[in-house]
């Protein structure tokens, strides 16, 4: 069974924080994660996301809407998605050198509307697993999942 309250509620709080609004880049936003700025609404902004990632052959394992799974239990959040995806070939690698890497994995990036009605997407900064966990050998699997990360939010925010 799926514990859909946790995420709606860790959601809810990461929403009543005060937006941080960093332009289309690889720039580390609070507590390592990249911010970028959407041109799109959410739905789009998350097809788009999908599309590059599917294009590149990753796997999307799961996408969940935190907007919808509020409003089920009688509460209201902005649109909000969060996408689960990865690649088993890089992932193995990072596991390879740390198997505590594990619990970031798959990668997700989140899509929200903040109380402006600005859209935003974010991801953890690959490069601040690298200070959690004992990631030395796997510094150059490390600069390519930043990259891509960075292809595929510009993909999906990009006008």
């Amino acid at each position: 069974m799926r514990n859909t309250r946790f995420p709606s509620l860790l959601l809810a709080a990461l929403l009543a924080a005060p937006a941080i609004a960093v332009a289309a880049t690889d720039l580390p936003g609070p507590s390592g994660l990249v911010i970028v700025d959407s041109a799109h609404d959410v739905p789009a902004t998350t097809e788009r996301l999908v599309g590059a990632l599917e294009a590149k052959g990753m796997t999307v394992f799961e996408r969940v809407d935190h907007a919808a799974g509020a409003e089920a239990v009688g509460l209201s959040l902005p649109p909000t998605q969060l996408v689960i995806f990865g690649n088993p070939k890089v992932g193995t690698k990072l596991m390879q050198c740390d198997p505590h890497v594990a619990i970031e994995l798959p990668l997700k990036a989140l899509i929200w509307e903040d109380a402006e009605g600005s859209v935003r997407l974010a991801y953890n900064n690959p490069g601040s697993l690298a200070e959690r966990y004992s990631l030395d050998d796997c510094q150059n699997v490390l600069e390519k999942v930043a990259e891509a990360m960075s292809a595929f939010a510009e993909a999906a925010t990009s006008p």
